[in-house]
């Protein structure tokens, strides 16, 4: 029993010293960051003013609006 004992120490602290001997290597990224997002021009909509991003805006007789709801209230309001 006691030879048991012993090797199960023996054996811990031989496992313990390797563990904390092993040098700690920095984790390696899977891929690369992304790029950072080119600044956009940003644009108000003609009928309620929320100011958004030109890609995301749509164009109208007045001007740029947020939705086509808004571009339909605008465009029948000033009358042709």
């Amino acid at each position: 029993m006691k030879f048991i004992l012993l090797l199960a120490v023996v054996l811990g602290t031989i496992w313990l010293m390797r563990s904390l001997r092993k040098p700690k290597l920095p984790p390696r990224p899977d891929a690369a960051p992304p790029p950072p997002a080119i600044p956009e021009d940003m644009v108000s909509c003609a009928q309620c003013g929320v100011h958004l991003p030109r890609s995301e805006s749509l164009p109208g007789r007045g001007g740029v609006f947020c939705s086509e709801a808004h571009r339909s209230l605008f465009e029948r309001s000033r009358g042709d």
